[in-house]
């Protein structure tokens, strides 16, 4: 970015997260320009976000990242976080920069993903991030990670139903499921709450909310946060 775009990034970054109600100090501010400098860099050449101009990743990325923490007050110091398909690294890098003390492990298919993301926090400095390059349906079966996670998250990835079958396994007992979802329809909340009630799963908040001002790549778009507590998965998947 130039001196112009990355101004207009920062103002738009304090406009919008003011507005989510998670203020950043001007260290976080220049770590989520960091991260966004970078990215914009490597997407030139490597598929990784659609949105590349400031204003919208200000908003779309980083401000709706955000959105969690304030639908999640009671978020413990040191929990352990899972993002599921985080994909560039949303909401899971922004989290851990507003939450350093977050330990934080980021799930993706695809290697080129995992490879930026462990590339791109040792060059700006955002530690203690752990990436795990796998399925989501397949690491949901490992032991290393079933049953081990406070929070798990993901955002834009798949179905609710499908969401909550893939994202389960991963809760440790009391552990917290936010799907963000864009406007959900009613029937995709029907079809979740019979799957949700098979795998234990209880819907404690249900958030709607529109991310804050106009962009450059338009109107931003409005965001559902449903919010899951669950009871628990075992280490070893039960056997079928």
């Amino acid at each position: 970015m130039d001196s112009e775009d990355q101004t207009r990034f920062l103002q738009m970054l304090d406009t919008a997260t003011e507005a989510v109600g998670v203020p950043l100090s001007e260290e976080q501010k220049m770590q989520c320009l960091n991260f966004t400098e970078r990215l914009l860099t490597v997407n030139e050449t490597m598929n990784l976000t659609r949105i590349t101009t400031p204003d919208a990743i200000a908003i779309k990325h980083f401000a709706d990242s955000l959105t969690i923490l304030p639908a999640l007050p009671g978020l413990k110091l040191r929990s352990s976080v899972l993002d599921v398909g985080t994909g560039a690294g949303f909401p899971g890098i922004p989290l851990k920069i507003v939450r350093p003390d977050l330990r934080l492990t980021l799930l993706d298919s695809l290697a080129k993903r995992v490879r930026f993301i462990n590339e791109t926090c040792t060059e700006i400095g955002i530690y203690g991030v752990q990436t795990v390059h796998s399925r989501a349906e397949d690491a949901g079966k490992n032991p290393l990670y079933r049953g081990k996670f406070d929070l798990v998250t993901a955002r834009a990835v798949a179905s609710l139903p499908t969401l909550l079958e893939w994202c389960s396994p991963f809760l440790a007992p009391q552990g917290r499921f936010v799907a963000m979802k864009a406007d959900i329809s009613d029937d995709e909340l029907q079809d979740a709450a019979p799957v949700a009630v098979r795998l234990g799963l209880t819907l404690i908040s249900d958030v709607a909310l529109n991310l804050p001002t106009e962009t450059d790549e338009g109107q931003a778009p409005r965001r559902r946060l449903l919010v899951y507590s669950g009871k628990g998965f075992n280490s070893k998947p039960a056997r079928r």
